[in-house]
């Protein structure tokens, strides 16, 4: 059975938040793990010279799908949730 069929209406939300410092949590993470760069950025599914911008907080946005390979490749949990960041949402 389909959404439409119920009469159900998905609604996507869009938003940023500013996480000071987490690029230099990631470059850390990375500096302790076994790992080389260019093994850490291939399991994120990202190259290493991106995540060499991520780390230095040379880009504006990161998608939340690329934190969380990331995370993955790290094996670790940056604290990035979205229940926390819908809470603090401004009101209706």
């Amino acid at each position: 059975m389909m959404l439409m069929d119920l009469g159900l209406m998905q609604v996507t939300f869009t938003f940023n938040k500013e996480f000071p410092g987490l690029g230099k949590r990631i470059k850390e993470l990375r500096e302790s793990s076994p790992k080389p760069l260019t093994l850490l950025a291939a399991e994120a599914g990202i190259s290493a010279t991106h995540w060499n911008r991520i780390e230095n907080e040379r880009v504006q946005y990161v998608p939340i799908e690329t934190l969380r390979g990331i995370e993955k490749a790290l094996g670790a949990n940056l604290g990035v949730e979205y229940q926390e960041i819908l809470n603090n949402l401004p009101g209706e």
